[in-house]
Formats: structure tokens, sequence, C-alpha cells
């Protein structure tokens, strides 16, 4: 795509200005690709009808050493079509332009990608720039082909500005929404165009280094495509940190200068344990790139020869891993806090290993390793480019489950970034969303509670839980449960935790007074914000109802303040009424009953009481915590009874998350209840919950339990109890 030039004077790749050629590589790899010879393949013409050509027999036998039975003829048909429309264009160095896509091909074929996605990256750049159409890829080379090849092709400037790069990022990541491939193949992409950045301009480096690193090695690292990711991030490393990258590269060439590395040795000791225990493995030596080298030297300060890399351990079965993993905690002192299972629990992108650390005795040098199968190795190196096609019908299942698509593939992260798109409302907002949605690299899985799991970011919280599970709906979400306990919109969710979100009913509901500060996902925010600029311009600045205090059926107010509930203390007396205290008996002469104020009693409840100055006997339940302190002080009992009257009055305690106009709503229920409320109390809200207070008249106590039912199911209320104080 538009890739820039080479040096033509050195076959290998091209360091950016200013940077240091990293040093070899310690494991064998294939040769890089020699240009100058490709070029010149290249121009010697069309080779005989149904042979291959010599310019891609690198490219045939990286495919065949993956796919030993593939058909080569859509790749040589590709490459004739490729090499003869992009014939005269050349590259900044004066390379022939088909040394691009050849490269390109090249690099997928080593991650073990399919014949149709190496067709696709020979023709990447053909409908770009040259005269092909994608009716004509479509006509020669089938659909799949026509669909991978314009999902890498770039929107034109000319039709879209400043906006042609997010725009086209925007239609990369929805054609990959239904087929990973293509973004495969721009990874790829960028890796060569990366390679041969060294002739370009400053600063284009620089901005090509700056998308490359918030895009495409997030992307990479997603789709866990991590020979690519790595290779792309030492390139940036490079670009965009000189002198860094330099001294980060004599760290590496002192190091590789040593006379004795103590990774081989402890290499050595391990194949020795995993031998005498009749364990079949391969240990490899996996140097570390130099981004990593830099990021452990800041954490440890200092490293060691064995931090320079790690140790790998191949084997053939799942349970040959846990077998390594026992005899090297056996043989060897572990170091438990490094102990990681992505075998058990994969990463969200494929990934599978077991992770541990051992210290050397020799030495007490800690060597990390890294154990998985095979095909773990093949898929943690290639991602989804190792899974093939991931549309092939399955030997169980020819007919493709009736025609019907469904990519394997298709992460959660992937299918989320999909849906906030489509909100996004301009290219700008897309762009930076992207980027900020990107830098999240790490994801949660929570479980709902009929079963079913969200994928979010790590950092998520229920505000974000709520707008994946329903969408705009979930502006009525007054709270949530987060394993059974009550938790507000800000709680930040854990992997692993059950989330029952709480809806309300009212069609009125608007975001929260503080969602926007406390949603992490895209999908959130981009909802939230759309929500609160469609509200009329009198309501607060978080979105929420203007304030207003209607009088509710009881005179208590209806909503006050951010979300409907009152910001301040607010009481509303009503008139003392003489039949308010039920008739109480008391077992003391000339003695009067009072019924205590820390727990309200009402008939039928057990009641005692205890004398007080005055000729006054203070009514408790027999449960008041009161009543035990007093008693253990050495207070004697009284004892009391109910009279005949049955009215009373009770202190309720209700709890509740912040919503509008909740007051009006919960003083409603208790007018139908038949309860008259005495007095109300309405603390400020305090993380999305308020406290209410109410003492209210009933004319029949045996009522008091309905009254409690029926504040209950108020929207919003999660709990209503009697009031228990710690005073008499």
């Amino acid at each position: 795509m538009n890739a820039e030039a080479v040096n033509p004077a050195s076959p290998g790749p091209v360091t950016p200005v200013g940077a240091v050629a990293p040093s070899p590589p310690r494991r064998r790899t294939r040769p890089r690709l020699d240009l100058r010879r490709l070029g010149r393949a290249a121009l010697l013409g069309n080779p005989a009808r149904g042979r291959l050509p010599d310019a891609i027999g690198h490219v045939a036998d990286a495919h065949r050493a993956h796919h030993p039975d593939a058909d080569l003829d859509p790749l040589r048909r590709a490459y004739l079509l490729a090499e003869s429309s992009h014939r005269g264009q050349m590259r900044k160095s004066g390379e022939p332009y088909i040394t691009h896509p050849l490269a390109v091909t090249l690099i997928l074929a080593e991650l073990g990608a399919e014949t149709t996605t190496l067709t696709a990256s020979l023709l990447h750049d053909t409908v770009e720039d040259t005269e092909v159409t994608l009716d004509q890829v479509g006509e020669q080379f089938g659909a799949e082909v026509r669909f991978l090849v314009d999902g890498v092709t770039k929107l034109e400037k000319v039709d879209y500005g400043a906006a042609a790069e997010p725009e086209t990022f925007r239609k990369m990541l929805l054609a990959t929404g239904n087929d990973v491939r293509v973004m495969s193949i721009k990874l790829a992409d960028r890796l060569h165009n990366m390679r041969t950045l060294g002739v370009m301009r400053r600063e284009k480096q620089e901005r090509i280094a700056r998308v490359t690193r918030d895009v495409l090695i997030p992307l990479a690292e997603r789709l866990g495509v991590q020979a690519l990711k790595s290779e792309l991030e030492d390139l940036v490393f490079a670009v965009m940190h000189p002198e860094e990258y330099e001294h980060t590269h004599e760290l590496v060439a002192r190091n590789a200068a040593r006379p004795h590395d103590p990774l081989t040795e402890a290499a050595d000791e391990m194949r020795r344990v995993l031998r005498e225990s009749g364990i079949t493995a391969e240990v490899l030596i996996r140097p570390r790139h130099f981004v990593s080298v830099h990021r452990v030297s800041r954490k440890r300060g200092p490293l060691g020869g064995a931090d320079f890399g790690r140790l790998l351990v191949l084997v053939q079965e799942d349970a040959d891993c846990y077998g390594v993993l026992g005899e090297l905690h056996t043989c060897m002192t572990p170091v438990v806090s490094e102990f990681k299972d992505f075998i058990a629990v994969p990463k969200f992108n494929l990934y599978q290993s077991l992770h541990t650390a051992v210290a050397r005795p020799k030495d007490g040098q800690v060597v990390e390793v890294l154990i998985r199968t095979h095909q773990m190795h093949k898929v943690a190196e290639a991602g989804v480019v190792a899974l093939g096609n991931p549309y092939a019908p399955s030997a169980d299942d020819p007919s493709g489950g009736e025609g019907e698509r469904a990519d394997p593939t298709r992460p959660g992260w992937l299918s989320r970034l999909i849906d906030w798109q489509r909100d996004a409302p301009d290219p700008d907002t897309f762009w930076s969303t992207l980027r900020e949605d990107l830098a999240q690299d790490r994801e949660i899985t929570v479980f709902c509670p009929d079963g079913g799991t969200l994928g979010l970011p790590e950092g998520a919280t229920c505000v974000d839980a709520a707008y994946a599970q329903y969408g705009e709906d979930a502006r009525a979400c007054m709270g949530a449960r987060v394993n059974g306990r009550l938790a507000t919109m800000s709680t930040v969710l854990r992997d692993g935790d059950t989330v029952h979100l709480l809806m309300g009913q009212d069609p009125a509901s608007e975001p929260g007074p503080d969602w926007l500060e406390h949603a992490h996902t895209p999908t959130a925010r981009i909802a939230i914000q759309r929500r609160l600029a469609a509200l009329p311009e009198t309501t607060g600045p978080a979105g929420a109802a203007a304030p207003s205090a209607p009088a509710g059926p009881a005179g208590a107010p209806a909503s006050a303040g951010p979300g409907g509930t009152a910001p301040l203390r607010e009481r509303t007396p009503v008139p003392a009424d003489p039949r308010s205290a039920p008739e109480v008996l008391v077992d003391l002469p000339g003695a009067t009953g009072r019924l205590a104020g820390c727990c309200t009693p009402v008939p039928p409840d057990e009641v005692t009481g205890f004398a007080v100055r005055g000729g006054v006997v203070t009514v408790h339940r027999v449960g008041c915590p009161v009543v035990a302190r007093m008693a253990g002080a050495g207070r004697a009992e009284i004892g009391v009874r109910w009279g005949e009257t049955t009215g009373c009055r009770v202190t309720l305690l209700a709890e509740s998350f912040v919503r509008p106009h909740l007051l009006a709503d919960l003083t409603e229920a208790m007018a139908l209840e038949g309860a008259e409320i005495v007095s109300a109390t309405v603390e400020p809200p305090d993380r999305q919950r308020v406290r209410h207070t109410y003492t209210v008249q009933l004319p029949d106590a045996a009522r008091l339990p309905a009254l409690m039912r029926a504040m209950r199911k108020v929207a919003g209320v999660f709990d209503v109890a009697r009031a228990q104080t710690s005073g008499a």
C-alpha cells in the first residue's frame, strides 16, 4: 500500500535514521528477503504457461512447509496479474514495486497463512494503485479474495480529505469483523513498510510509527500475532526513541559477548531433568526483543544474563505441560509469584502457555520459563493467522452449517469495537476513541445471573456492564449486585465477578450524574454523551432532571437535586396526632410507658421496659441492642404489654439508588397503604446511594409489613427496615 523505498545497496531491512541495526537473533530463522534478486526475477517476464514463476519460489516453499498439499495455481495466477499490473511502478529505492506484495506474502506464508490469504496478499495493492478493478479480482479469484482485497484497499484522499485515514481504518475494521484475514494482511503490509522506512523524511517516519504504535500493534496483540507485534514494536522503538534504542542495543550486544550464558546453562540443566523424568520435550532459548529488554531494565534495574531471554519448553500434549511444570518445581526452586496458567484460562487473544520461573542454585538468577505444546506455540506466534480459513467447512459438517458464516476467531473485543464504531458521530471521534479503546489491552469476563457472560476491558465498571448488556436501555439501570452484594454503578469489576444489574421501569430515566466519569468502554461513553447532548438545556451538567420539589401525597418532596433525591436533609413535620401512640400497659404502679425511639416498637412486637427518671418506663423491642446493654449494666426489666389500641407510629429506614422522581414514587406508595408521614429525612447522596428516614402513622399496626413490602417494590429502593439506633 504505497509502500516506500528500501536501500538498494542492502538486501536487508533499512534501519530508520539515527537507529542502530539490531544484532542477529540467536535462533535460526529464514533469511530476510533479497529485494534485488526478486526485482531481477520480476523483470525477466512471465514464465511458461503453468510454470511457477521464480520470483515466488520462496513463497511457495514457505507455504508448502505449513500446507504440503496446497494448490499453488492461485498464487501463480495472482503473481502474474500483480506483476503485470504493477509493471513500471518503482519504489523510492528504485526496486520494482512488485517486491512489496511479494515480501508481504512471504511474511504471511512463514506464519502459516492459507492459500486464499496469500492470493489476496499478492493482489492487495492492485485495486488501489493500478487499473485492476475489484470486479476483475472477483471474476478471476472468487468472492473471498475480492472481499479481502477490498478490505485492505485505502479510501482516496480526494474523496475523504483529512478523514481518509480514520475512515480507511473504520472500513478495514468492519471488514475484519466479517473476516479476520483482512487485518492479517494489513499487519504484514505495515510490517514490511516499517522495515523499509529508512528513506522517508523524519517527520513521515514518526507519523507512520505513531499510528503503528497506537493502532496496529494493539491490533496485532489482540489478534495474537506475536511474531508481527514484537518486530513492529522494535521498529517503532527505533524511530520514536532512537537514543534509548541504541542504549538497549548496547546492552544486548554486551550480554551476547559474555563468556558464559546462564540461559544456556539453565537450558542444559532443564533438558537433563526432563530426560531423566522420561518427558519428551524440546527446550529452546527465546531471546527478548529490544522493547522487552528495555521494559525489563526499567522495571528491575541492572540486568543479569538470565534477564535477556526466557526458556521455552515444547511438548506434544496438554497434560505434558503440567508434567514438565511438576518436574521443574520439584527439582528446582520455583518463584511462586511468577506462576500463571494460561492453558486452563487462555488469554482473550487465543494465547495459551504455562508461565513459571525458577531460581538457579549457582548464582540465584531467576530464569523465566514458558511451557506449551507445539500447537499452542504455533498459535502464540501467529495468532489468528495460524487458524487458517475460518470459513472452511469442518469434517463433521461439510455443508458449513447451511451456509451460515460464523467466524470462530472473532473475539469479543472486536464485536464491541464494531458495535460502538457505528455510533461514533464523526471521523475524529472514531479515531480518538479507537486509540483509547485499543490502549486497553486486557480483558475480563463477568457472569450474568442467567448464565451468560460479558467480555469487558480491564477496569470496566457496572456502567460499562449495563451498556454492554442493555444498550441504550441501560440508562434505566439503578444499581447492581456484584457477587450477591449491592454495588454502585461506579464499582470496578474484576475477572470472574457475577453481576446482576438492577433495572427500573421509568421510561424517563436518564444516565446518572457521574456515569460519564465512570464509563470505561467506548460503547458506554458514546451512548451517554449522545443521550446527554439530546437533553434540554435546562438539565444539570450531568444530564439529570432539574431540581424540583412538588409535594407528594403525604407532603414529602417529590424530588430534589441531581438524580431526584434531596441534596440536603429535608424535614416535613406533620402535627402530632393524639392517636399516634398505641396504648402500653406497664407492670409498675404509677408509671407511664413511652415508646423508645431507638427501635420504635409497634404491636404486635414482643416488648420489654426499663424504668427511667420521672416515673417513665421506656418500651423497647426485645431484640433491641439497648436492651442487652441495659440488662448487662444491672438494670431491672419492667414487664410491659400492648393495650387494645391498634394504631401505631413507626420509623422506617429506606435505602435506594439515585434516580429522578424517586421520592414522589416512594411517598405515593406509602400513601396508598394508608400511612401518614409524620416526618421525613433524606440524606445527601453518597456514591449513587441515598438514605431516607420516615416516621409514619399507621391506623393499624398489622399493616406495617404490607407498607414495607410496598416501599421495597418502588423502583430504585433496595432495602427497607425498622429504625434501629444505639440510643435509648
